[in-house]
């Protein structure tokens, strides 16, 4: 089958023919039809997340069909349209797991960085950890998976509904999945982008944001909650003195450039800071019942596979809105 692997962090993806996996206990085979490409992708290619395991098949927006099923496996068929996030495989037995947090499992392993992706035509993956996916093409579906997924999560984290007004920082795939779910359930939504990018400000405007600006603007009111997908530490402080009293700042984002250091008056008035790290399966059974009810409806780019590195360098550069998708 065809495969874009990484041998090399900061190197360029390499299209090569490599033998199909095959599906073990537990797994299954899914032929790719669709796969994001996401900004965790480029954190792994340029070497800023630093434990690969190398060749690897990135990739972990993948929506396709089961081709094949391993040993154990119930509850899906050949045939079945699925989707397969970042969080590829659990232990189920450490402390984190028996409370809960399997997101937070000592021994996790995750799709498209230390489990082969989905930058190719066939992957295998934990049928745990796959998703019955309905009432999208594969291309809508894939930003759903992570994009979708971690910014459901950071929305939760930040208060679900409750929050009035909710500032997003970073315009991208995450964002313009998540404003539409604001706005269904009756949030002000405020965008704030890379100063000067007024594609993205109309963007958010055209999904329904109350205001959007440059993220060193001040909004015109205080924020309740902030959610910030834009990987630049300097925002730290920054959402931090755009919240009230009490409100909430998320990071959404797995890997950040440092955090400056600010005056304690940011933080003080009981405004909190909170992380975001990976998914859990309540989480993706969750958001992908809700998102055909908003309905939430992507904007993607499709490239085919063999320009995996043009697609993750117009990311790299904000050369369009939306999510990039690579058809194989």
């Amino acid at each position: 089958m065809r495969a874009m692997r990484l041998h090399r962090a900061g190197e360029p993806l390499v299209l090569e023919e490599i033998p199909r996996p095959q599906p073990g206990a537990g797994e299954v085979l899914v032929q790719v039809l669709a796969c994001g490409v996401c900004r965790t992708d480029l954190h792994v290619v340029d070497g800023e997340l630093t434990e690969p395991k190398l060749p690897l098949v990135p990739g972990h927006e993948i929506v396709g069909r089961v081709d094949a099923l391993g040993e154990g496996v119930s509850g899906f068929e050949t045939g079945d349209l699925v989707g397969v996030p970042w969080l590829g495989w659990t232990c189920g037995e450490c402390d984190q797991c028996r409370a809960g947090r399997e997101n937070l499992c000592v021994r996790a392993e995750f799709t498209g960085y230390t489990r082969n992706g989905g930058y190719a035509e066939f992957t295998v993956a934990d049928a745990r950890y796959c998703f019955p996916v309905s009432g999208y093409t594969p291309e809508a579906a894939a930003p759903l998976l992570c994009a979708g997924l971690i910014g459901y999560r950071s929305w939760r984290m930040a208060g679900g509904e409750e929050p009035r007004r909710l500032g997003i920082y970073g315009f991208g795939a995450a964002a313009h999945i998540l404003a539409q779910v604001a706005v269904a359930k009756g949030q002000a939504f405020y965008a704030f982008t890379r100063p000067g990018d007024t594609q993205a400000q109309d963007f958010a405007r055209r999904l329904g944001a109350v205001w959007a600006g440059s993220a060193d603007e001040q909004p015109p009111s205080p924020l309740d909650a902030a959610i910030l997908f834009a990987p630049v530490g300097d925002l730290v402080p920054t959402a931090l003195s755009h919240v009230r009293p009490g409100g909430r700042v998320v990071s959404g984002g797995i890997h950040m450039s440092d955090i400056p250091s600010f005056p304690y008056r940011l933080l003080w008035e009981e405004r909190s800071l909170h992380s975001v790290a990976n998914l859990t399966r309540r989480d993706g059974e969750e958001f992908l019942a809700l998102a055909p009810t908003v309905p939430v409806e992507t904007e993607t780019r499709p490239y085919p596979l063999a320009q995996a590195n043009q697609a993750l360098n117009d990311l790299r550069h904000g050369r369009f809105t939306g999510a990039a998708v690579l058809i194989p």
